[in-house]
């Protein structure tokens, strides 16, 4: 654990990481503290689309942990950086109301009405999901556009189980079209590259913890850094076997990883 001990950055996966639906998670207040009394920094890393920075930090504040802009990055952040990169016209975004507002403040051009104009379909999670969308996507999708997502994953953990995410959208659409999309979140290393370049810490000091395989822990190892698989949400030990992801440390929820940090050798 002596490694463990040596982290100074830790990104922080949220839903099934630090708590469910509006429940967090005992001892996740403690680690939060422990990291800033080491010097550390914490960055909420999610790929839950379907709320705003602002929606979380009003999130987190009814949940008692104070916090601000400068402490999230979110698949939302990294989808408008992707968008503005490629010039599309109008893009017709498939989300909740948040989703699409903060795609607005960014200047993009954005729809949820059908034209013949629209050059790019971008998908969020959805929590607002009606049958129209899904019409509306399947008819942009038999043209020839572009067609990004936010994140692959297939359920979000809730208190009564799962809920379909957007990768699960996506599938369903894919049966319907053919049509794939680009997925923009993790499993790809681009928002913890994005964390360490902002917060100045090096890939030796930095951790990625979160509840999936397949997107958390696959991004820290995409990023080159050290990986905490909690067992509190979506996963469980034999997804290393399903996706051949195996993560550096293992632990039954927040608690257990403040527990080993504040634990004498």
């Amino acid at each position: 654990m002596e490694k463990l001990k040596q982290l100074k950055l830790y990104l922080l996966d949220m839903d099934g990481t630090i708590y469910l639906d509006n429940d967090l998670f005992d001892g996740t207040v403690d680690f939060l503290k422990y990291i800033k009394s080491i010097g550390g920094r914490y960055i909420f890393l999610t790929n839950n689309s379907s709320k705003s920075v602002n929606k979380y930090i009003e999130k987190l504040n009814k949940m008692g942990i104070s916090a601000d802009k400068d402490d999230f990055l979110t698949s939302t952040d990294l989808t408008v950086v992707c968008l503005k990169k490629s010039n599309y016209k109008k893009i017709y975004a498939l989300g909740t109301e948040s989703f699409k507002e903060q795609l607005r403040a960014s200047g993009l051009n954005i729809t949820d009405e059908l034209s013949e104009d629209i050059d790019c379909l971008c998908m969020g999670y959805d929590t607002e999901l009606t049958y129209k969308k899904l019409e509306d996507a399947c008819i942009i999708l038999n043209r020839d556009v572009a067609y990004i997502a936010t994140n692959p994953d297939m359920v979000c953990p809730t208190w009564y189980g799962y809920a379909p995410d957007c990768g699960s959208v996506s599938e369903m659409l894919f049966q319907a079209t053919g049509k794939k999309p680009e997925f923009i979140g993790k499993p790809k290393p681009e928002m913890a590259k994005l964390a360490m370049e902002i917060t100045g810490f090096d890939k030796s000091e930095t951790a990625v913890i979160g509840d999936r395989i397949y997107t958390d822990i696959a991004c820290g190892v995409n990023a080159g850094i050290a990986t905490i698989f909690v067992l509190s949400g979506e996963g469980t030990t034999e997804d290393i076997e399903k996706y051949g992801i195996k993560p550096d440390y293992i632990f039954q929820n927040i608690r257990d990883v403040y527990n080993n940090l504040v634990t004498e050798d």
